[in-house]
């Protein structure tokens, strides 16, 4: 005779198993007879008011703006062209050093400083000249361009 190939262990699992859908069952039919019949998709809807606020109630007609989808910008805004200024310049060239080829020059009316590179010079400077220079926008900032001893 032939022993039963079910185990003890099997048929627990079984039983688990069971009672798993039972308990499911038991709360979806819970779930049914709790919720309300008039209530559904209508009391699950949010609004937003003028002021950003969520709401249940929803907005005024009258308060209502028409918008023109074309005027809509979606991204960065485009960046209008600014001409620099281009003026000439007055200042002293506070450190240079003509082996690495930079320096900076102290503007005499704003007290700014500004790099200057050695192919922006167009005459040989030293520390304590005077120059007159233009601006021009660096990676870093404002450059000095067009260096001239005065």
């Amino acid at each position: 005779m032939a022993k039963s190939q079910q185990t003890f262990n099997k048929l627990e699992k079984e039983k688990k198993k069971l009672k798993k859908r039972e308990d499911k069952r038991k709360k979806k039919e819970e779930r049914k007879a709790n919720s309300k019949k008039g209530e559904g998709f209508d009391s699950m809807i949010a609004y937003v008011d003028e002021y950003g606020q969520l709401t249940d109630t929803p907005p005024d007609p009258s308060k209502k703006l028409k918008v023109d989808a074309s005027s809509i910008e979606i991204g960065i805004p485009k960046k209008e062209h600014v001409e620099e200024v281009s003026s000439e310049r007055t200042g002293k060239v506070s450190f240079f050093d003509s082996s690495k080829g930079f320096g900076f020059i102290i503007e005499t009316d704003t007290q700014e400083k500004y790099f200057v590179h050695v192919s922006g010079v167009l005459e040989e400077i030293q520390e304590n000249d005077k120059v007159t220079f233009e601006l021009e926008r660096g990676l870093k900032g404002m450059n000095a361009v067009q260096v001239k001893k005065v």
